[in-house]
């Protein structure tokens, strides 16, 4: 009896206090492939998927892949042509034996709020309780009731900087193989609690707060009866009821055991809080500091304005304190500017324009700065990943310029993208090698690119939608008490979601599934 697979993916993280909207478009930037054009794909999670199944002859389902650049909430027009793009080819699909689907878990829809919540109900409604459902998350996901209650298996990533999408697929496609097997009874339990901090300590590899807290849950697997565990630091820049982070674990049939660990999990990320906040530096400070440095580059990490955290990446508050201190020496500066991309197009390589760069985009976080440059280089914005979540695949700034201005070099792109390993500065021809300052805007993937490299680096605290800590955040849907509004909260107890055992027969086969 054949096999068939249902395989598709919406993938974004989106960010509630600043960014773009994700449209359409924005999916078309990055990826965008239906039907037999999800069986090309090769690396990510959705390949690592693809590798398991066809290891195992299995018949696929190709229904949609959709991936873009993190940004604000997905309109609500676009999100409702790709639910119903999804939904559609799985019905069309049926009948299967399961569905695999990679998701983010931190995206939000205008309107809606948890999209991944929304979308695993929709599916549940045309699969119905008898066909198992597994999806894979980021270890940043915003994990909700409706995402435990709907899934029987959530997988997440292990590694930040994210290495491991690859393999991650590969667990979640191994996880549903197992279910229809009848070797997995999954029973899947999400604790956590309300700390909230960003990414900028969160690193999974070496001695850190968060690398003890993946170390914790991913001991849990030797135990007997596990079968999977996950950490989650969530994404903190959204404003969504119950946020915090925690742990997940899936136990063979065994949800008191799930409990209990998954309990342990978030109790540790709580008492890791306050290893979480890191130190920040006003963009003066860092400067001098940096100077005092001998050689570089000195990384200045404008986190606040993180392009893979769903802001805009148009500050230009380290281009302004950068002019302000006179630096003679080269520097390398990211900011998204179209109007200024445009100028540049117009007038051409070698020419000479005066421009206001800067908070065109996200207007709210500070003020355009008026500088004179030259055009060194200019280019349509495609470039190609190397390795990490989005490995070959290629990227899109738009329209581009390098932008000389004294000592300075000023990479201006059209649109917001990805920092992984560099990419951007490279296409403009920016050696980072040669830079005393490199401005880069994601709080943990700059150690891929300039880890070997630099000489120091200064967190920034600066103004935008992604801050290196949420201490001045104001939410409006996270209601107290949560860290680090509440420093201490008295009788704090895990908040805990528990999964639905929907497959608790020896095996799952001999339910008379086609």
């Amino acid at each position: 009896m054949t096999t068939s697979i249902a395989i598709g993916s919406i993938f974004l993280e989106c960010n509630h206090f600043g960014g773009v909207p994700a449209d359409l478009e924005s999916f078309r930037r990055s990826e965008l492939f239906y039907d037999a054009e999800v069986l090309d794909r090769t690396a990510g999670t959705v390949g690592g998927m693809l590798s398991v199944l066809r290891e195992r002859s299995v018949a696929i389902k190709p229904l949609l892949v959709a991936s873009a650049c993190p940004s604000g909430p997905v309109t609500a027009n676009c999100y409702r042509q790709l639910k119903r793009d999804l939904l559609d080819r799985l019905q069309a699909s049926q009948p299967v034996r399961g569905v695999l689907l990679a998701l983010h878990g931190s995206a939000a829809v205008e309107g809606i709020g948890d999209l991944e919540g929304d979308l695993l109900e929709a599916v549940r409604a045309v699969v119905g309780d008898e066909i198992p459902v597994v999806a894979t998350l980021d270890l940043h996901a915003h994990v909700t009731e409706p995402m435990v209650r709907c899934a029987d298996a959530l997988i997440a990533w292990e590694t930040y900087p994210h290495k491991d999408a690859f393999t991650t697929g590969e667990r979640g496609a191994r996880a549903l193989l197992d279910i229809l097997d009848g070797n997995l009874r999954p029973a899947m339990v999400l604790a956590k609690v309300p700390a909230l901090v960003s990414g900028v300590l969160g690193h999974t590899e070496g001695p850190g707060p968060f690398a003890d807290v993946m170390r914790l849950a991913k001991s849990f697997e030797r135990n007997d009866g596990v079968y999977s565990t996950s950490a989650f630091l969530v994404h903190p820049y959204l404003d969504l009821p119950d946020m915090g982070g925690g742990g997940l674990v899936i136990t063979n049939g065994d949800p008191n055991l799930a409990e209990r660990l998954a309990w342990q999990i978030a109790e540790l990320f709580w008492q890791k809080r306050f290893d979480l906040e890191p130190p920040v530096f006003s963009p003066a400070d860092a400067i001098e500091r940096g100077l005092q440095i001998e050689g570089g580059p000195v990384l200045l990490v404008e986190t606040a304005d993180c392009c893979g955290g769903g802001a805009a990446g148009d500050s230009a508050a380290s281009l302004r304190a950068l002019l302000a201190a006179d630096v003679d020496q080269p520097c390398l500066i990211p900011i998204v500017d179209p109007i200024v991309a445009v100028q540049c197009h117009a007038a051409g390589e070698g020419a000479e324009v005066s421009v206001q760069i800067g908070h065109h985009v996200d207007p709210k976080w500070g003020e355009p700065v008026a500088v004179t440059g030259r055009v060194r280089k200019l280019s349509d914005g495609r470039f190609r990943y190397r390795g990490g979540i989005w490995d070959g695949q290629a990227g899109n700034m738009g329209p581009s310029a390098a932008l000389q201005v004294g000592s300075l070099e000023i990479a201006v792109a059209s649109h917001g993208t990805y920092e992984w390993c560099g990419e951007q500065y490279e296409l403009l021809g920016l050696n980072a090698r040669s830079a005393k300052f490199v401005v880069v805007k994601n709080p943990m993937n700059y150690s891929m690119a300039y880890g070997d490299i630099a000489k120091g680096e200064f967190i920034l605290n600066t103004p935008g939608p992604t801050p290196a800590t949420l201490r001045g955040t104001r939410f409006q849907n996270v209601r107290r008490p949560y860290y680090p509004a509440d420093a201490e909260i008295a009788g704090l107890q895990p908040i805990i979601y528990r999964g639905v055992s929907r497959f608790d027969t020896p095996s799952y086969i001999s339910r008379g599934v086609p």
